[in-house]
């Protein structure tokens, strides 16, 4: 390891422990164990290179948006026993890509997309967890499913058994306003308290993966049992997300 290659190390492994310490006060704060919250970090943008410091630095689990993206360092970085998480919108013509490498796909919004991703698991033999993404904050640039679609929506997921349904998915409003961003975890709590009542047998809805780095102790008070953090970690990008994702903001 070079010096600029320890200098990486040392960041990433600082910041993760940082980020690792919040999540414990947080939980600590509120009552709630610490152990019922997951990392997961979000390697946007992130070199292979330095996901291999960032892999020996603790992280196993790393989630990518763009399935390309994820596919490329998937490939790049197959000696490592990484769990891959894709977080972003899938066109179904990508699906047969992530069914080869993904462990966890948190962005489903799609009965086509479910049915091909369905499709191309059982073709690979396997079965990967999946939530389900909701729209929380109403805007237009966000995929995800309106929240009075929900219900519907899930109880068609019982016909791909492929799908290990474990939960829902949420992008909160992009804001300062601490009380417009907690609305939007509100909703969640709101609506994965229905699911548990309503859902069909055999799908579970007690994953909710909300907060990322600018907000994840709100989101953790609001029930987030998964957290996807990845600037906290890894550093400011070089260029803003809308840049990389037109239309993200």
């Amino acid at each position: 390891m070079d010096t600029t290659q320890e200098q990486q190390f040392n960041e990433i492994k600082h910041n993760l422990a940082t980020v690792k310490q919040r999540i414990v006060d947080t939980c600590q704060r509120i009552g709630r164990d610490p152990a019922s919250v997951r990392l997961l970090p979000v390697t946007k943008t992130v070199p292979a290179e330095k996901l291999r410091l960032a892999y020996a630095a603790g992280c196993h689990e790393m989630g990518e948006n763009k399935i390309q993206e994820a596919r490329e360092k998937s490939e790049a970085l197959n000696d490592l026993d990484i769990k891959w998480a894709v977080i972003g919108h899938l066109q179904t013509n990508k699906a047969k890509y992530l069914a080869r490498f993904a462990n966890e796909f948190q962005a489903l919004d799609s009965l086509k997309v479910a049915a091909e991703l369905d499709k191309r698991l059982q073709n690979e033999g396997r079965a990967i967890d999946v939530y389900v993404q909701v729209n929380s904050s109403g805007e237009e640039s966000k995929f995800g499913l309106p929240p009075e679609a929900v219900r519907d929506f899930v109880k068609e997921l019982p016909n791909y058994s492929s799908l290990r349904i474990k939960g829902l998915m949420t992008l909160a409003i992009f804001s300062s306003d601490h009380d417009r961003v907690r609305e939007c975890f509100i909703k969640m709590r709101e609506i994965q308290a229905m699911l548990r009542q309503e859902a069909p047998s055999g799908l579970s809805f007690d994953e909710l993966s909300m907060g990322m780095s600018g907000d994840y102790e709100l989101a953790i008070e609001e029930g987030a049992t998964v957290v996807r953090v990845g600037q906290a970690i890894f550093g400011k990008r070089p260029l803003p997300d809308s840049h990389y994702w037109p239309g993200l903001g």
